[in-house]
């Protein structure tokens, strides 16, 4: 069994400064999270389009994959998949089977959240 510590660190340290960006974006913009959200997926999927986050994607693993450039970046690469199988309908498909099960696990968890969650209104 042989572990490569320094894999684990560098996904620590990867996806953690992705995360820092993000913190960075919300504390000195007037960007909402929700803009933030939409122009992160956004930068993972032209990234993967112009190749450059593959080589992230390599060196980092899941540091790259799990933050939310990696949404972006798996819904590129199911459109390419898509447009190779299928032609033209597949960049609209593609990108959808790619992150089905993604999509399907936040949906059940987050419907399993507000079963348990109490929530509250804000006055």
């Amino acid at each position: 069994m042989d572990i490569d510590i320094m894999k684990y660190v560098w996904c620590f340290v990867i996806g953690g400064l992705i995360c820092v960006v993000g913190q960075i974006l919300i504390d000195k913009t007037k960007l909402t999270s929700a803009r933030i959200l939409v122009l992160f997926v956004t930068l993972g999927v032209i990234l993967t389009g112009l190749g450059l986050y593959q080589p992230i994607v390599d060196f980092a693993g899941s540091g790259a994959t799990v933050p939310l450039t990696g949404f972006g970046y798996s819904l590129a690469n199911g459109a390419i998949k898509g447009v190779q199988e299928n032609g033209l309908l597949g960049a609209f498909t593609g990108g959808i089977k790619a992150t089905a099960g993604g999509i399907s696990a936040a949906i059940f968890f987050g419907f399993i959240a507000a079963l348990i969650a109490k929530p509250k209104i804000k006055e």
